[in-house]
């Protein structure tokens, strides 16, 4: 079963390192960030079901990498901050936030936070298409069940990764997915730098579906963070 990835962005390395501890001892998986640039930039990079985040922090403070992040995901996101007025934690809340505790903080509170966004995003936030047998997008009929495809009527023959490539962009349309966090989905691998596994998968799959003669083409390639359906 694939474990939860958690981000930590704190400047303090003591406490990012605490929460980091009780959070591994909850079974999760953990990713740190030391300022808010580094934070924005870690998800490109790895797939993220949460994020807690410092407010003063360095490069970007918590706010701005919040607006950010609220751009292309939709992960809870937790303020942990030493910043207590009722004004700060309406502010966080304003500006993206699911969460608000203020430090000093009990580490046991935070994950019963952390657990409870968590129920509440994979119970109530589950991205289009997760849930049904059928994904009709695009001009395509995708079956699950019978891991079939059709487009504009006909059958499209898919190996089994090129299927689950397209599960994943045409069940979680506009998003956009990293190069790393498609190989690590359908592969269940840790991907490398120079591996062009996925970019050969597309490139076969666009193929199929008729979109490299298609200017409008299904899946779109963002330069230098990954790959979307436009369905």
């Amino acid at each position: 079963m694939k474990r939860i990835t958690i981000m930590i962005a704190d400047d303090d390395v003591e406490i990012a390192d605490l929460v980091e501890l009780h959070l591994v001892k909850q079974g999760y998986n953990c990713i740190k960030a030391r300022d808010g640039r580094e934070a924005v930039d870690a998800l490109l990079k790895h797939p993220v079901e949460l994020a807690i985040l410092d407010i003063m922090m360095p490069k970007l403070d918590g706010y701005e990498a919040t607006r950010q992040i609220r751009d292309k995901h939709r992960m809870p996101i937790i303020f942990l901050s030493a910043k207590s007025s009722d004004l700060d934690k309406i502010t966080g809340l304003i500006q993206g936030a699911d969460d608000y505790m203020t430090k000093p903080f009990n580490p046991m509170e935070l994950v019963a936070r952390v657990n409870a966004q968590l129920r509440r995003s994979l119970q109530f936030n589950r991205p289009a298409g997760e849930d049904k047998q059928t994904i009709e997008a695009g001009g395509l009929v995708i079956r699950l069940e019978e891991r079939t495809v059709l487009a504009a009527g006909h059958p499209v023959s898919l190996t089994p990764k090129e299927f689950d490539i397209l599960h994943l962009l045409a069940g979680h349309p506009k998003k956009v997915f990293s190069t790393e966090h498609i190989f690590r989905h359908v592969w269940g691998e840790t991907y490398y730098a120079g591996n062009n596994t996925v970019m050969v998968h597309i490139r076969t799959l666009r193929k199929k579906l008729g979109d490299d003669l298609n200017k409008n083409k299904r899946i779109k390639t963002v330069w230098g963070v990954g790959y979307s359906f436009d369905g």
